[in-house]
This record gives structure tokens, C-alpha cells and sequence, in this order.
């Protein structure tokens, strides 16, 4: 074995510290604190809407180490609104379902949801890294609006009641940053949460496991997959999960009397990965790549605003690894964050916007922490009476189907804000159709570009440059009436008619699918947020309706 592989792309590009040029000190409208996925993200989407943002990070590129490694459908969405998709794409490797196996028997084999009205897979598998890279590319496609610096760590932070104060230490020199606003993006171990003092409440979990990148060629399928006291590491659990450029990402449980210095060390990690190859008859030379630590934490801040400071991703929940909702949940603070608070940078909705954000992703971390909970008890039995539990349900579950969805590792899903204050009431009678709060599905369309038809989904109407809401207005003719067209010169919004099948217009149902999907009749409009939820429906709507919905959710005329 050799440990001389590096699959970590370089950045090319050398990143001074960026101090100020000449006296005073630097004022900014925005500061985001952290450059992983959800303080780039942040900083894409606020760009979106044409906002300037600062973006600082302590260390002086993208990570290493595999850590996050799935990116979900939900994820991919708002990714491709970034404008990174191109790159998840072309280098993960998508999959869509995972096998468990109890000993040497397998016990479940899952498949996440995937029909044909949707273009994007149910998971990718891209590290970290990647992940990272790709979205500092689009990052520096945008230098005007994004100005990201590394080697900046935060030594001190003020809270103000028009903003925040934040000391900034670099290699060369320290300096003072005050913004209108602040990101918290930083982190599990957040340097601006404990400059705060706020404390993560919830669950830590004793059990340990070590994750190990190792690069092994294999023509083995992209799935996961899960074993449960396996031949190789007995009483322990291991899973495994294949990603590009021939790397693979092994956990596997440590046993309560093992140290956890020795742990990592490849002289006694090694002969455990020998173990796990050799039972999945993998006989290729393998090279270990990257080694560390892990533990379960199921923890959230209860409030994710704190004046003019906002916490996002890993700074404001810990979530458990199974189920891969740490990084997800984390894009989508991220897109739920950046639209509001440029609406209220832009003077376009007040700043009480921001205690949705709050209310709506504390809701999700909730949700997120619920599902990985379940799935965690399971993966590592806290107590003898859940190990007792799952040796049952593992023993039965090769020969009873209705005990197996017990051990589905619920895959992260995207989260509905059923209870969000900004929904519309949805009082009118609908059959089907995405209510308020929920995620606009993906569906095939056929849309007008360069005067001619082509083909493309629903949610395509959702990657304007401008990030207004988007109206879809469900024409016999492919229009939209007078009244309601004539918002869009007043409000931050876009409507399209979206019109039957044999009519021509900039969205048609060629399929004759959509009108089905979303229980539309002419005259349904659905109102949709920049994030892609739903924020309400009218079966036959009036202007006064859509206007109304939009001022309860404190949007304000723009134009």
C-alpha cells in the first residue's frame, strides 16, 4: 500500500488577504463567514439577486477529505439555479437506491423515488472537494459581486443593532470588517456562535466511527451499501459508498473499548478495510487517501437569527450522517436565506422576512434531526434495548418484506413548509397540485427559446437571472390576462401562461401532464417563491389575490 494518491484538485489561483486599500474601515452590506458549500451557495444566491457580498475563509482553499459525499435531487435543484450545475453532473456519479446486509445475508434492497418526469437523479456521490470547487467556479464568474478571501480567520465579533463588527486575522496583518449583515457559515465548530455565546441543544451520540477514503479501481454499480455485523468486522457497522475518480468512503463502527488516537492509524485501519475488500470480493490493490473520526451529533440552535447575524449549515445544526442530510439540509439554508435577505437588502421586504428563515429551517432542522435520529438508534443502538430491537428486525427481515422498511435509511427529501406564516391559505378545493409550502415538482414542458420550441421541465422557469417570485398562470390559449400581467410591472414578479397542448406559447403542457400534476383548469394560477415553493394557488385568480398573498409576505413594490 501506498499513501501517495491525492485525488484534491488545486486552485490555481493564489488568494491574497484582502485588507482594505487606505484608511478607515471597510464597510460591507454583506458578510458571509465560511467558503464550504453553504457560505459559497450563500453567496451565489445572493449574487442572483444582485447583491454584493464578502466572503472570508480561514483556510487558503477548497477542504480535503471526502467528508460530505451525497448530493441530493432537492440539492441538485438549487445548485443548477446557482449556475454550477454542469460540473455535479459531468464528475458525480449518480444512483439511486442502496443494499443492507445482515452478516452475510442481504436483507434490503431500496430504490429512492425516480419516475421519467424528472431530469435530475435521486442522489449523486461527489466529495467534498468537488463539491466546493464547483461552486467556487461560478463564484469567480461573478468577482463584482462576490469577493471571497482566504486565510482570513475571524478573531472577534460586535454585535450592533444596525449590524455587526468583525475582527479579521490574516497571515500578514488584522483588520475590521463592519456589515449591515452577517452569514454564520462556519461550521460545526462556528468561531461567530461561540463569540455569541449560543450553545447547539440536542443529542450526542457515544458511538465512534472511523471514515477512510481509499482509492480502489472496481466496476462495482454506484449504491449504497450498509453492513450489519459483517464476517469482516464482526459486531460492528460498516457502510460504503463509491465515488469518483476511483475513490471509495468507508464508516465503520468502532467498539466501545477501542482507543481513539490508535484508531486512525493506517497500521490498524488497514487490516479492517483488507477484512471488508476481501468479503466483497474486491481483490484490486487499494491506497489510503484520507483518515479521521466521527460522531453522531443531533443538535440545532433554536434560532437561526439573532439581530443581524444568521446562522446557516453545519454552524447552525449538527446533523447525523445517515441519511446524508448534513450538506443538504446546508444548500438549502443556504437558498432559503439568500433570496430573503437580498429582498431585504434591496429594500424590498422589511427585515422581519428574516424571522421566516428562522422559523422555516429550525422547522426543517427539526424534521432532518427527527429522520436522522431513527436512522442513527438503528445504525449505533444507543441502549441494549434498541441493539436487542435491531438484531430482531435484521434476523427476521431476509425472509418477512414488512419488517425491512425498518431499516431503510431514509434518504434526505425535500422539507415542506406546511406552517410557514407567508403561505396563502389555500381555502379554495383542490384534488392534486403542490399546496402551500411544498417544493414545485418537476415536470416535463415544452418551452419557447430563440423562437423556437424545445423541450424542458417546469422548474426551468425558476433560473431567471433576477430571482423574482414566478407566476404560473394555466391558459386555454396561452395567455395571461390584462390584470394579472400587469403586476409584474409593479412587484418582483414573472408570469408565464403555461398553455394546452396544441397551443403555441413560451410554456405549453405538451405532454399533457402538467394541468394533471399541478389539478389546474384555466384561470389556476400558482404563485411560486424564488426558493421554488409554493406560495399559493387560485383556482380562477384575480390580480387583488396575488397582490395580497405578496404584501402578507412583506414583499413590496419594486418597479
Amino acid at each position: 500500500m501506498s499513501d501517495t494518491f491525492h485525488p484534491y484538485p488545486h486552485v490555481p489561483k493564489v488568494y491574497p488577504p484582502g485588507k482594505p486599500a487606505g484608511a478607515g474601515i471597510e464597510h460591507v452590506p454583506v458578510l458571509i463567514v465560511g467558503g464550504g458549500p453553504v457560505g459559497l451557495a450563500t453567496a451565489l444566491g445572493l449574487a442572483r439577486h444582485g447583491v454584493r457580498s464578502v466572503l472570508i475563509e480561514a483556510d487558503d482553499g477548497v477542504c480535503t477529505g471526502s467528508r460530505a459525499i451525497c448530493i441530493s435531487r432537492r440539492s441538485l435543484e438549487i445548485i443548477e439555479r446557482l449556475g454550477a450545475l454542469d460540473g455535479f453532473l459531468r464528475k458525480g456519479l449518480p444512483w439511486a437506491g442502496g443494499r443492507s446486509f445482515y452478516r452475510d445475508e442481504e436483507v434490503l434492497h431500496f430504490t429512492m423515488p425516480q419516475d421519467a418526469n424528472q431530469k435530475l437523479p435521486p442522489m449523486v456521490n461527489l466529495a467534498q472537494y468537488h463539491i466546493e470547487q464547483f461552486l467556487l467556479d461560478a463564484a469567480e464568474r461573478q468577482p463584482k459581486l462576490i469577493d471571497i478571501r482566504w486565510q482570513s480567520k475571524v478573531t472577534g465579533v460586535q454585535q450592533r443593532a444596525d449590524g455587526a463588527s468583525v475582527t479579521v486575522t490574516t497571515p500578514l496583518d488584522t483588520y475590521q470588517i463592519d456589515t449591515d449583515w452577517l452569514v454564520a457559515a462556519d461550521g460545526g465548530r462556528s468561531v461567530v456562535r461561540e463569540a455569541l455565546g449560543l450553545k447547539l441543544q440536542g443529542t450526542s451520540y457515544e458511538g465512534r466511527y472511523v471514515i477512510v477514503d481509499i482509492h480502489l479501481k472496481s466496476e462495482r454499480p454506484t449504491e449504497r451499501l450498509a453492513y450489519f455485523d459483517p464476517p469482516s468486522n464482526p459486531g460492528s457497522t460498516v457502510l460504503v459508498h463509491k465515488q469518483p475518480d476511483d475513490i471509495w468512503r468507508i464508516d465503520y463502527q468502532l467498539r466501545d473499548d477501542e482507543d481513539a488516537q490508535a484508531a486512525v492509524l493506517l497500521e490498524n485501519v488497514a487490516p479492517r478495510v483488507d477484512s471488508l475488500l476481501a468479503m466483497m470480493g474486491e481483490t484490486s490493490p487499494w491506497h489510503p487517501v484520507w483518515i479521521t473520526l466521527y460522531k453522531a451529533n443531533a443538535l440545532t440552535l433554536e434560532k437561526y437569527r439573532h439581530g443581524r447575524v444568521l446562522f446557516a449549515g453545519d454552524a447552525a445544526h449538527l446533523v447525523p450522517i445517515f441519511g446524508v442530510r448534513g450538506a443538504n439540509s446546508g444548500i438549502d439554508d443556504a437558498d432559503n436565506l439568500a433570496w430573503k435577505l437580498a429582498y431585504v437588502v434591496k429594500g424590498l421586504a422589511p427585515d422581519s422576512l428574516l424571522d421566516s428563515y428562522s422559523d422555516e429551517r429550525v422547522f426543517a432542522a427539526h424534521e432532518n434531526l427527527r429522520h436522522g435520529t431513527k436512522s442513527t438508534e438503528f445504525m449505533a443502538p444507543p441502549t441494549f434495548a434498541f441493539e436487542l430491537m435491531r438484531t430482531a428486525v435484521l434476523g427476521l427481515a431476509g425472509k418477512h418484506a414488512h419488517v425491512r422498511s425498518l431499516i431503510n435509511p431514509r434518504q434526505t427529501s425535500a422539507i415542506a413548509y406546511a406552517q410557514s406564516a407567508l403561505n396563502a391559505p389555500d381555502s379554495e378545493t383542490f384534488a392534486a397540485g403542490p399546496t402551500p409550502g411544498t417544493v414545485l415538482p418537476e415536470c416535463p414542458l415544452a418551452l419557447l427559446q430563440d423562437g423556437a420550441q424545445q423541450a424542458g421541465y417546469i422548474t426551468d422557469l425558476l433560473k431567471r437571472v433576477d430571482g423574482d417570485f414566478t407566476g404560473l398562470y394555466f391558459s386555454e390559449d396561452g395567455a395571461v390576462p390584462a390584470e394579472l400581467l400587469a403586476l409584474d410591472d409593479t412587484l418582483p414578479l414573472s408570469t408565464v401562461a403555461i398553455g394546452r397542448s396544441g397551443q403555441q406559447g413560451r410554456a405549453r403542457d405538451h405532454t399533457s401532464q402538467v394541468f394533471s400534476l399541478f389539478d389546474a383548469q384555466p384561470g389556476t394560477f400558482y404563485l411560486v417563491r424564488p426558493d421554488g415553493h409554493v406560495l399559493g394557488r387560485w383556482r380562477q385568480a384575480q390580480a387583488g389575490q396575488v397582490a395580497a398573498a405578496l404584501e402578507k409576505a412583506g414583499i413590496a413594490q419594486s418597479k
